[in-house]
């Protein structure tokens, strides 16, 4: 066998170290790309959780309460005016006693109004699909024949012939009163002012659950929600209205 000579002995060797060399480089550079992506990975991590943490909700401690709306004295025609009661029945107005407090005064806008020539209009809600005039919460105003719809919903609208009831009678004018403020007070009074009836809101006969509900309701429809909906509502108090 041929003995290699001390040059090419001498190459081999110098051929080894360059491929060691070579595997070293790719090494550190795989581990430099590895570091990187981590690196990466931990600030869209970071990032990420630091969006999720300070979102709108956090903000919302700080919110203040705007002023009360402005509630301005309102004298409707009887004519062309139609007094909406919606969902006053034992079951829900019953359990709720802001709105049993309002029932006074939604028996005096019902006798004024009947007293006026106004139409009145009666919503029922239960999920049997049963409910009738009987389940009122009062039997002081209580819905005649044909006043009345079973209506589940916010918007009595929907679903129902109250629009065409009301173009029928030649109704400019719509008050609002029932439960809840934050439901029926939003669903039909801004369903009525989209379809280009005025809308009478009286405070006094619109409940909700809790007071933090009629406070973000009424606002919405004073001034927060859209301009269709606010050109077209007044609030005011059962005692500052005229028919």
């Amino acid at each position: 066998m041929r003995q290699k000579t001390e040059g090419e002995s001498h190459s081999v060797r110098n051929t080894s170290g360059l491929d060691n060399s070579k595997e070293n480089t790719m090494l550190d550079m795989r581990t430099l790309f590895r570091a990187a992506a981590a690196a990466a990975v931990a600030i869209m991590i970071a990032f990420g959780a630091s969006s999720l943490a300070a979102d709108i909700l956090d903000d919302w401690a700080t919110a203040k309460a705007p002023p009360p709306p402005e509630l301005k004295p309102v004298t409707v025609d009887g004519s062309t005016t139609a007094l909406l009661i919606l969902d006053m029945m034992k079951t829900n107005c019953g359990a709720r006693p802001r709105c049993v407090a309002t029932v006074p005064t939604v028996k005096r806008l019902n006798d004024a109004a009947r007293k006026a020539g106004a139409m009145v209009w009666y919503s029922f809600v239960g999920s049997n699909g049963m409910a009738t005039p009987a389940d009122m919460i009062d039997p002081g105003f209580v819905a005649h024949d044909g006043e009345w719809v079973r209506q589940n919903g916010p918007d009595k609208f929907i679903g129902s012939n109250l629009d065409e009831k009301l173009k029928a009678r030649g109704i400019k004018t719509v008050i609002v009163c029932g439960t809840s403020f934050q439901g029926v007070g939003i669903g039909t009074g801004g369903g009525a002012a989209q379809r280009g009836y005025k809308v009478i809101i009286p405070i006094d006969c619109l409940s909700a659950e809790d007071t933090y509900s009629e406070q973000y309701a009424a606002w919405h429809l004073f001034k927060a929600g859209p301009a269709v909906v606010t050109s077209q509502v007044t609030l005011t108090r059962s005692t500052m209205m005229k028919f």
